[in-house]
């Protein structure tokens, strides 16, 4: 899953959200020494990560790539997911998109001097063009696949697989429709009364 969707299914701490995004912008070897909080929210995105690659919609969702996007098919399919989670968000929660990730971009700044700088940079950036309010649209799709491609080890244009995307819209839904209520309820099992396993 990407970044939207790791937020949704995090708890509401600040602490716990940041760190439910920072494996993907940092070495782990700056994660160990974080505090618990930053800690129960890495924990969580590695939850999020192993039970999103083994599901078989998701697979199924990867294997409707064809050459040259197959093999980048399983970080295509967490972007187009973010794209489903945001474009039907009214139907995950009762709390309006945009309320909920301004409500994200004012928090972090609490957590500033505890975030790896790295990782700061990318929040910067996430919050001055509004990346989470952007995947709603095929245009903010594009956009952030541009942004990606330029992270590529080797040339490549991800941008353009926003046509697979318009293609084969309905199938890439359905994938995600089944998909989402059971990584909601995997991570709600996770749950306790005094805190979030991992």
């Amino acid at each position: 899953m990407n970044w939207l969707a790791h937020l949704y299914l995090s708890e509401p701490e600040v602490e716990f959200r940041v760190g439910n995004l920072l494996p993907d912008w940092v070495g782990p070897w700056e994660l160990t020494g974080l505090p618990e909080g930053f800690q129960r929210g890495i924990a969580r995105h590695r939850a999020i990560d192993a039970f999103t690659d083994a599901h078989p919609l998701v697979r199924r969702s990867v294997r409707r790539f064809e050459k040259p996007f197959r093999r980048y098919g399983a970080v295509l399919t967490d972007v187009f997911y973010d794209h489903f989670l945001a474009a039907g968000w009214s139907a995950h929660s009762a709390e309006p998109l945009g309320e909920f990730v301004g409500e994200f971009y004012a928090s972090v700044e609490t957590v500033r001097t505890s975030v790896p700088e790295q990782a700061w940079e990318v929040l910067e950036h996430m919050r001055r063009a509004d990346w989470l309010g952007s995947y709603a649209t095929l245009a903010g799709i594009e956009t952030t696949l541009r942004r990606m491609s330029r992270r590529l080890r080797f040339p490549f244009e991800l941008a353009a697989a926003v046509e697979v995307l318009e293609a084969r819209y309905e199938e890439f839904r359905v994938d995600f429709e089944g998909f989402f209520p059971e990584v909601k309820a995997e991570m709600a099992t996770r749950e306790t009364v005094n805190g979030t396993q991992p």
